[in-house]
C-alpha cells in the first residue's frame, strides 16, 4: 500500500492556490509541510513565519510540482517554491524572508 499523495489536477491545483491566496492572512507555498519540510528553502521560509505568527497556511506542492509552479508563476511571475503571500500579494520566497528578518521588517510584513 503506497502512501504516496495522488496528484491533483492542473484545475484542482488553480483552485487550490485561488482559494488559498484569498482565504488567508498569510499563505506558504512550499515542499512539504509545516512540521516535515522536504527542503532546506521550505524549512528556511516556515521557520521565519513562524517566528511571528502561527496562522500560517501551509500548501504541499509535492502533491503537483509543475502544475504548482505554473498556477503560482500567474499570481507571483516566478515559479520558484516556496512562495509566501500575506493577504492575498506575493512576498517571496525564502531569500526575501530573510531579508525582511534581517532588515527588521519581516514582522510587520506578516502583519504579526
Amino acid at each position: 500500500m503506497s502512501f504516496e499523495p495522488e496528484e491533483l489536477s492542473r484545475e484542482e491545483v488553480q483552485t487550490k492556490v485561488e482559494e488559498t491566496i484569498e482565504d488567508n492572512d498569510v499563505a506558504l507555498f512550499m515542499k512539504g509541510t509545516a512540521l516535515m519540510p522536504q527542503c532546506g528553502y521550505s524549512r528556511k521560509a516556515v521557520g521565519l513565519i513562524q517566528q511571528y505568527r502561527d496562522d500560517v497556511e501551509t500548501v504541499n506542492v509535492l502533491t503537483a510540482t509543475e502544475a504548482y509552479r505554473e498556477a503560482l508563476s500567474e499570481y507571483s511571475g516566478r515559479e520558484t517554491i516556496p512562495q509566501t503571500f500575506v493577504d492575498g500579494e506575493f512576498v517571496g520566497g525564502s531569500d526575501i524572508l530573510e531579508q525582511l528578518d534581517e532588515n527588521g521588517d519581516l514582522r510587520a510584513t506578516l502583519n504579526a
